[in-house]
């Protein structure tokens, strides 16, 4: 059998579909292109083949006994190319794991750590969307949303991942090394300020009654913004936990006082309910509950104004 000698898929296909229909012009509509295309690619396979495939009688069209016995063998052989390329896709859709993460949970606390997910799965390949769009599960593709917020996400599956605090951090120099050892001790230095880590409520877990949000300096909208501010030594910062913490196991930053600030929301894992059943989804939440009580407990072992390798040693 020469391959090279057989029609043009375009053409099978058009040719299937108007024997099906028994019309070129259903045919037309539903493979979006015109009527006279269908029938200038029918009369193009008749003349390949040497023989006629339909009788016409005006506008009307019918199999002759030869189309008919051509349009089955036809259909089969066209199912079978789309069932092999359903299960290639399927088989790459299945080895996929797309994961829908907010810009600074995704730089500051999972790209630290997917590479444990990988090493313990490398048959999966992962995809880490950044960003801060709403997830459409029934639109984008998408296996799992990690998102920050109250957890209200109707028809979908969800459940807690990781709460979150927020304290105040500073780098080891800052102030020429004289870090406030109080919390009245802020008072006249450079406190950043971010809309989203309020000092308001941190204030009040630390006993300072009638102090207000700062006024003054640079406003930053980006957590990961605020945090490389205090890495550059511009102010103490009030940060999340999820995002602060390796700077602090790493040393680059100090963790002021004993003392967290509530969190308006909480990291949530959610995805369509039956994504739960498929092993990528499965194993990756799995690991991620066990990369959220590591971090627990590394957070339950660093003291303020101690790096955590310090305090380690």
């Amino acid at each position: 059998m020469d391959l090279r000698q057989l029609p043009n898929l375009g053409t099978l296909k058009a040719f299937e579909a108007a024997a099906r229909l028994e019309s070129f012009s259903c045919a037309a509509q539903e493979l979006f292109v015109t009527h006279s295309a269908i029938s200038h690619q029918i009369r193009a396979l008749e003349a390949e083949l040497g023989m006629p495939l339909f009788k016409r009688d005006g506008k009307r069209v019918a199999l002759t006994d030869c189309g008919r016995r051509y349009a089955a063998q036809v259909r089969a052989a066209l199912f079978d190319i789309a069932a092999a390329t359903d299960a290639v896709r399927a088989g790459d859709r299945q080895r996929r794991l797309v994961i829908s993460v907010l810009p600074p949970f995704a730089a500051r606390w999972m790209t630290p750590r997917i590479g444990r997910f990988i090493e313990r799965h490398p048959e999966i390949d992962v995809e880490l969307l950044s960003t801060n769009a709403i997830t459409h599960f029934n639109r984008d593709d998408v296996d799992v949303a990690l998102r920050f917020g109250g957890g209200n996400y109707p028809g979908l599956f969800v459940e807690p991942l990781l709460d979150e605090v927020f304290f105040p951090v500073c780098t080891p120099g800052f102030n020429g090394g004289r870090l406030p050892k109080t919390p009245a001790d802020l008072a006249g230095l450079t406190l950043l300020r971010n809309d989203d880590e309020m000092w308001g409520p941190w204030f009040q877990a630390a006993g300072l009654s009638g102090w207000s949000e700062p006024r003054r300096g640079v406003l930053y909208q980006d957590s990961s913004m605020l945090l490389q501010a205090a890495l550059e030594g511009q102010g103490i910062a009030l940060v999340r936990r999820s995002l602060a913490m390796q700077e602090v196991i790493n040393g680059r930053l100090v963790r002021l006082f004993d003392i967290d600030g509530p969190s308006p929301g909480t990291y949530w894992f959610v995805c369509p309910p039956p994504l739960l059943e498929t092993r990528r989804v499965t194993v990756l939440r799995e690991w991620l509950h066990e990369e959220a009580g590591r971090f627990r407990a590394l957070y339950a072992q660093c003291p303020s104004g101690v790096p955590l390798s310090a305090a380690a040693a």
